[in-house]
């Protein structure tokens, strides 16, 4: 009798692990691989790139997933770019498609990997995971409640050969030689984490710093297990500077020096955003006796309210001055817009054959940037660039012409924060507006 309960409890839990590793394959798609391979196959046998792009799209694109059209969204890939990087890099995808396959085999690892997050945040939303295939830009992200892997990327390893890229890929070489196929579950687990959180979208450097930390503090701690990612270490050895330079930059809006960037900055390591934040979030929760309640506070907390991320920031005793006074000292640095050339801001009567607007810096910026944004009554009533002259010799101003106005309506534009000066430093957004007058030109 024992022996036959033995059996039958045995049964139950083998059919047990079955339905619930069936109920997690039905939110892992893989179907956009097999589809991508298709198409890849069908556009190597031809050299027409028209009909190259017409493959790509029937075998493709109209068969995408949703995860897959979500990923092409995030990553503003095009029907081109496909193309081009699939005809300019045989050697690479030869060599990684065999390791794409393997998406259809880890589904029991995601498994256990999803239980561990809910061990210690009992909370999880149930999420879906697309395996999917881009143009070399994203080995992961997300978007709404859904995890969005890039395979290509993702499952490549030191055997993927690089040389057939450019310049602008070369930061792949050493993402490939720290293995990603060997820690796919600690990808699939952080992304799966940023579809917990409020927001995958920081308004500023130190929001997107703080809600990319926790996804890598908290993968860590649910796996039990250190970060794969050479920044984390790297951070390690050098806290001290790079803590020094975040500081001067940390409620800036542009991300772009220390997130998603390349390695060519003074450190010679991308990404370092990250760093800093798992050392906040690392902070945090030691200081914290409640370490679950700690785990639902990092995950659940408003990234882009700035007095609860200040809050939580503080609270980690990373930085060693209250915050205000570094957003204080920040803003004093931006440069500003002190006038415009033509006319005064905020005129009421500027006349309809105005073709020019020159805009004065309070001091010289790097002519490489520039940022212009849709005003508070947006597109109808944008002062419209025709030709964009440059800027003055001394970067001290910029100059475009506009297209033709309209007698009696309000115009407006912003100067936007990408406009920066030649310290990096983002201009003070700066709302350009004014009426005309209700005389046609002569």
């Amino acid at each position: 009798m024992k022996n036959i309960y033995s059996i039958v409890l045995l049964v139950i839990t083998i059919l047990g692990c079955n339905h619930k590793t069936d109920r997690l394959s039905q939110n892992i798609i893989t179907s956009d691989i097999d589809n991508f391979w298709n198409a890849y196959d069908r556009i190597k046998a031809t050299k027409d790139t028209i009909q190259q792009i017409k493959i790509l799209k029937s075998l493709f694109l109209d068969k995408a997933s949703e995860g897959q059209k979500k990923m092409i969204q995030a990553r503003n890939y095009s029907h081109k770019e496909y193309v081009n990087v699939i005809n300019d890099f045989p050697k690479f995808w030869t060599s990684i498609r065999g390791n794409t396959l393997k998406a259809k085999t880890i589904d029991k690892e995601l498994s256990i990997g999803i239980d561990k997050l809910k061990s210690i945040y009992p909370q999880v939303k149930p999420a879906k995971i697309y395996f999917t295939i881009g143009a070399l830009r994203s080995n992961g992200t997300t978007m709404d409640s859904s995890v969005l892997i890039g395979t290509e990327l993702a499952f490549a390893d030191k055997q993927i050969p690089t040389e057939e890229f450019p310049e602008y890929l070369s930061h792949l070489r050493n993402y490939f030689d720290t293995e990603p196929s060997e820690n796919l579950v600690f990808l699939n687990i952080h992304e799966y984490i940023h579809t917990q959180q409020k927001t995958t979208i920081g308004n500023n450097l130190l929001a997107q710093t703080v809600l990319e930390g926790v996804a890598e503090f908290i993968a860590e701690k649910a796996l039990n297990t250190g970060s794969p990612n050479p920044q984390i270490q790297f951070g390690k050895e050098n806290d001290a500077k790079i803590k020094s330079k975040f500081e001067l930059e940390m409620f800036s809006p542009n991300v772009y020096n220390w997130i998603w960037n390349s390695t060519n900055n003074e450190f010679g390591m991308r990404d370092l955003a990250y760093y800093v934040g798992y050392r906040i979030c690392e902070n945090y929760y030691n200081n914290q006796e409640d370490k679950q309640i700690a785990i639902e506070q990092m995950i659940q907390l408003d990234y882009n309210k700035e007095s609860e991320l200040i809050e939580f920031v503080e609270k980690s005793n990373y930085f060693s001055k209250p915050l205000k006074s570094y957003k204080a000292a920040f803003e004093n640095k931006r440069p500003s817009v002190v006038s415009l050339g033509e006319i005064k801001n905020g005129s009421s009567n500027v006349k309809t054959n105005m073709e020019t607007l020159t805009i004065n810096f309070s001091e010289p910026m790097d002519t490489r940037f520039r940022n212009f944004q849709l005003g508070p009554l947006g597109e109808e009533n944008v002062i419209r660039i025709k030709i964009f002259i440059g800027f003055s010799e001394d970067g001290k101003s910029v100059s475009f012409n506009i297209e033709e106005l309209e007698p009696s309506k309000k115009y407006q534009i912003i100067v936007g924060s990408g406009f920066r000066n030649r310290q990096g430093i983002p201009l003070i957004p700066y709302l350009i507006e004014f009426n005309t007058t209700s005389k046609v030109k002569s």
